[in-house]
């Protein structure tokens, strides 16, 4: 699993809990307020909190001189991401998952300044957080046409609930999802996140194919959306699912910029695909329609997802 340092924001997640405690306003409405860890408690940020705790960060003390944004996920958000990645509760998942994880996630969820809901609209789309990937700062994508909704590296969407939580340190913004970074979850954790896979999701269990896209890989995964697979045969056997599932799969990991063009690709089915460049690119099977990709690089501790809006259908 890929992780990375906080590039000196362990202050900065600790920052998340303290900016609970206000009600939002401006600058000068953070003087002599709480600190993050004090404020989290008193709101009842319990998962947050846990999920500090356990990576290492419980115990630092709030910088006085940060000013900082961070997105804080709600007791309920952290909940349902534990129940999609199959865990029995928030507590079970945070125990379950490695400290360097966590860390990665919180520091995702951090900007390295104070910038308020206005600050954000003004920012651009795409906003640096502290976590680094790639030997890049990870991007979160932002939309303030209607509010702010936050695009994660999962493809999944965070609205924020509460803005302009104001704290001696920064600002927080209370999100409803916990926001999933390149580079830490799996493949198959990636489209168990995602809603817009389930049925993928569900191929892939039915299949017995989990342990093996969990793997080290890496692998590369050209991922059918449910109406993808609504559209597709029904009825196929499980070997002849299989044959299909490791067919939309190319052993190692190739991004979008490394796909070569107009040449038989060779998939784990046994089976080849061709990928034609375009906007978008399109792939060729077996049959006389092909899939568009509609995103790419979406990036697992494993390897790499496209996601693609037709099943793939090899030689059966």
């Amino acid at each position: 699993m890929k992780v990375r340092h906080f590039m000196k924001f362990g202050l900065a997640i600790l920052a998340l809990a303290t900016t609970l405690a206000g009600c939002g306003g401006d600058d000068d409405d953070a003087a002599g307020q709480a600190n993050i860890a004090e404020v989290a408690k008193a709101q009842g940020f319990n998962a947050l909190l846990a999920a500090v705790t356990k990576a290492g960060i419980g115990g630092t003390l709030t910088d006085a001189n940060a000013q900082l944004t961070v997105f804080a996920p709600t007791d309920q958000a952290f909940a349902d991401l534990a129940g999609r990645l199959g865990f029995a509760n928030a507590t079970a998942m945070v125990d379950a998952l490695p400290a360097p994880a966590l860390q990665s996630i919180l520091s995702y969820h951090v900007l390295g300044t104070k910038k308020l809901a206005a600050d954000l609209a003004a920012g651009g789309a795409t906003q640096a957080t502290a976590y680094t990937y790639a030997s890049m700062p990870a991007m979160l994508r932002l939309d303030s046409s209607n509010g702010v909704r936050i695009t994660d590296a999962a493809l999944t969407v965070a609205t924020v609930t509460t803005p302009n939580v104001m704290a001696s340190n920064g600002v927080i913004h209370v999100v409803d999802k916990v926001l999933i970074p390149p580079g830490v979850l799996n493949i198959v954790q990636m489209a168990r996140v995602n809603p817009l896979f389930s049925s993928l999701v569900s191929a892939v269990a039915t299949a017995d194919l989990q342990s093996t896209l969990s793997g080290a890989g890496p692998f590369t995964v050209f991922a059918p959306t449910n109406p993808a697979f609504a559209a597709a045969p029904q009825n196929l056997t499980v070997p002849q699912l299989r044959t299909v599932l490791t067919y939309h799969v190319v052993s190692g990991q190739v991004l979008s910029n490394q796909i070569p063009f107009d040449t038989p690709i060779a998939t784990v089915a046994g089976q080849a695909i061709r990928i034609t460049a375009g906007t978008p690119p399109l792939i060729t099977d077996t049959t006389a329609t092909q899939a568009k990709i509609v995103a790419v690089d979406v990036r697992a501790s494993n390897g790499v997802i496209h996601v693609i809006d037709k099943v793939l259908i090899p030689a059966l």
